[in-house]
């Protein structure tokens, strides 16, 4: 709602700039007091805390670690209407070796809140996520405005909450229940497990564009920060005071939405030892779509970070032209520039479109909808058309070897990919300018 402008005298404007104040400060708290983590199902066993896990599933955690070259930890972003598509794309991401945290809205009905749940904690998908016990659901959900600084809140509370969880991971990676992968974890793991662990995948421009306008010196309150039930943006009610200009303590930068983070990163973006992440968290409080500028700003102001940025989001993304704003649905037209793209993620598509069972049948090998993706975890000789063929990962206990790592075409078409971004000619060239 944008708010019809009239003149203003000095008491307004004062009480503008408390009131902008006040929001800032809920934003931070909203980060630094984190909500209760997780819901349990009417069914299946209790979830804990890993400061509270027994000797043996520490144990067995421990011996993971040991055996998997490299893990990752997910967010899955999901809001009213998204629980089938988060069900179904925490299925196709699934590895025992990774961490999984959902959030889904807290606008959402109850009875999805209540589905995701049993999901998680109860017999569905062979009771793996409960035996697990490394998928997580965000038991008080944050209300999330579109564009809002409240996305990006969420996202800093995922990543405190994943740090909090003492698993061993090495990136985060944040995605919504309209993303899609175009590998399997073992083809992910195989092709991240000979880089760097500081490295950082965030695309980032410092060339603005039209988000001069649009986006960066607009301010906006974010009612989802203060109000109960309410998820909006508006505008202070002058129009010649929501206008700011361009910061000149730091460089702004902007970028995509998705990420995937080093834990290095993670951990500083959350303790933010040198102040320089809480400093620029103030600043974005009241920017339009502010998860497109934050990782950025903060990655390419830091001397520790800066260098070890890559300018990719790692997702297939098809833009509208123009003016670039919103992404395109994907269809079954766009399936072969996926493959070629060699990217390991693309957004967005439409519930239950063919495109993604032709992904699910080709490239996750997902025999059937109840299956997990094919992975060494879970496979058995259905590679050779064996006796494991009809049951490839439905039963991992049954069927599986934990520490197997079994990468596919997936594994050769991102590392061609991470090779031609990491060279030397396009790594400098692309990083923090």
């Amino acid at each position: 709602m944008v708010m019809r402008p009239r003149a203003m005298g000095l008491s307004s404007i004062r009480r503008e700039v408390l009131v902008s104040a006040v929001f800032t400060a809920l934003l931070v708290a909203s980060i630094l007091l984190l909500p209760s983590l997780l819901l349990t199902g009417s069914t299946g066993p209790a979830r804990r805390w890993p400061s509270f896990l027994s000797p043996s599933t520490a144990a067995e955690d421990k011996e993971q670690q040991a055996r998997y070259p490299v893990r990752f930890a997910y967010l899955i972003s999901a809001s009213t209407g998204d629980a089938p598509r988060a069900a179904r794309l925490l299925a196709a991401l699934y590895h025992p070796a990774n961490t999984y945290l959902l959030h889904l809205d807290r606008e959402a009905p109850a009875e999805e809140h209540r589905r995701l749940a049993e999901l998680v904690s109860g017999p569905g998908r062979g009771g793996v996520y409960a035996r697990a016990g490394n998928v997580w659901i965000v038991g008080r959900p944050n209300l999330v405005t579109y564009r809002g600084p409240t996305m990006l809140t969420t996202t800093l509370h995922a990543v405190a909450v994943l740090l909090r969880l003492r698993r061993r991971w090495d990136w985060f990676i944040n995605l919504s229940a309209s993303d899609y992968p175009l590998v399997t974890q073992d083809d992910l793991m195989e092709a991240f497990a000979g880089l760097p662990r500081d490295l950082n995948f965030i695309q980032h421009t410092s060339h603005l564009g039209w988000k001069i306008k649009k986006r960066a010196r607009p301010v906006i309150l974010d009612t989802a920060l203060y109000e109960d039930g309410r998820a909006e943006l508006i505008r202070p009610v002058n129009i010649t005071t929501n206008l700011r200009r361009l910061p000149t303590a730091f460089k702004l930068y902007t970028g995509s939405a998705w990420t995937m983070l080093s834990r290095s990163f993670a951990e500083y973006v959350t303790m933010g030892w040198d102040n320089l992440p809480r400093a620029l968290l103030l600043y974005h409080a009241n920017i339009v779509s502010s998860p497109e500028f934050y990782f950025q700003t903060v990655a390419c102001n830091s001397r520790r970070f800066r260098n070890a940025t890559v300018n990719s989001d790692l997702h297939f993304i098809r833009w509208d032209n123009p003016p670039k704003q919103h992404p395109l649905y994907l269809t079954s037209r766009d399936y072969r520039r996926m493959l070629l793209s060699g990217a390991a993620f693309a957004r967005k598509f439409r519930e239950g479109d063919p495109v993604l069972d032709r992904i699910d049948r080709d490239i996750l090998r997902r025999r059937e909808p109840g299956h997990f993706a094919y992975g060494g975890w879970c496979s058995d000789d259905g590679e050779r058309g064996g006796a494991g063929a009809g049951a490839l990962c439905s039963n991992p206990q049954e069927h599986g070897r934990r520490g197997a790592v079994k990468a596919g075409a997936g594994s050769r078409r991102l590392k061609a990919m991470l090779t031609k971004m990491l060279s030397p000619r396009n790594f400098r060239r692309q990083q923090c300018r």
